[in-house]
């Protein structure tokens, strides 16, 4: 399947090193705001094809689906335009700015009939399942509550100090750890309380979430853009805990006992980057001729920046474009 690149920043860099090694992809189009830019992305990456607008890579009927790979400020608007010239389209997360944007998404992917889909890789990953079994094993017993945290000091990059480009921990790191508790625990969360730390740019540095669920679990996220954190994700049981390591890109499942004794540990298949399976699951709806993922649903999609619409409404944190 032909894949165009709609961007040439570093996370299209990591998707076109992991798009190389697919035999189910081919490298074809690489768009920029400059030919120069996508002339050497694609000479880089092998692309056939390069060019120097969004809009030329999109009337470019070869292309099969569209990878967005923009600030979070534009997601919106360029999911748009590739749904309405019929494209196939997975989008970088976070899916847009917020809850609004991404509905509105969704009802044109809906009414062109065109297959849309977030790019957040943990969903489609071999570990969600891993994670899934071992909690379902009853290995430590009841399990009320979990912690996730991620975070890493890279506000120096434009895109997250920037308020005009809906910057900050939150629609970067912390749609992670949200997600997290979401595939995990589920969506059935009774209240939302949050504390954050703003950057003198006026996005937020870092933040500390806890969401209630009505069955009396508790999941706390820790999410940042200012120091590295250990990106541990843990859920406890009265018979023990599980420790997912890197809940960015999980590596192992570990089971202890309330002695700390390992019981169980798993290691998650070797992979290219992790990115591969996004790729795979959303190819094969395409060619089914669905139009959203199994892995991570539009309504879904919607539904997490509903979330994130929530916890900014409780710091007062508004991004110019909403204003």
């Amino acid at each position: 399947m032909k894949i165009g690149l709609l961007g040439c920043g570093s996370i299209a860099r990591t998707i076109a090193a992991t798009l190389m090694k697919m035999e189910e992809a081919e490298c074809y189009a690489a768009s920029s705001r400059t030919a120069e830019k996508a002339e050497a992305f694609a000479w880089e990456f092998g692309f056939e094809k390069a060019y120097g607008s969004y809009e030329e890579m999109l009337r470019d009927p070869a292309v099969d689906l569209v990878y967005i790979a923009t600030p979070h400020s534009h997601h919106a608007l360029w999911m748009a335009e590739a749904i309405k010239y019929g494209k196939p389209v997975l989008c970088e997360k976070a899916f847009t700015v917020n809850a609004n944007e991404a509905a509105q998404v969704r009802d044109l992917a809906h009414s062109h009939g065109v297959f849309a889909a977030e790019a957040i890789w943990t969903r489609y990953m071999p570990s969600r399942a891993i994670i899934d079994e071992m909690l379902q094993s009853g290995i430590i017993g009841e399990v009320t509550a979990l912690s996730a945290n991620l975070s890493y000091p890279v506000f120096h990059r434009e895109r997250l100090r920037e308020p005009r480009l809906a910057g900050g921990a939150l629609l970067d790191v912390g749609v992670y750890g949200i997600n997290f508790a979401l595939m995990h625990f589920g969506s059935a969360i009774e209240r939302i309380e949050s504390s954050v730390q703003m950057t003198e740019t006026g996005v937020d540095g870092m933040e500390s979430i806890t969401l209630f669920y009505k069955n009396g679990r508790m999941a706390q996220i820790f999410a940042g853009i200012l120091a590295r954190s250990d990106r541990q994700g843990i859920f406890y049981g009265d018979r023990g805990y599980i420790v997912v390591e890197n809940i960015n890109n999980p590596r192992s499942v570990s089971a202890y006992d309330t002695g700390d004794r390992l019981l169980r540990k798993v290691t998650v298949p070797a992979q290219i980057s992790g990115y591969e399976y996004e790729f795979l699951e959303c190819m094969q709806a395409v060619r089914e001729g669905r139009t959203e993922s199994t892995s991570m649903p539009l309504a879904e999609s919607v539904h997490m920046m509903e979330i994130m619409d929530s916890i900014r409404a409780q710091w007062g944190l508004v991004y110019p474009m909403e204003k």
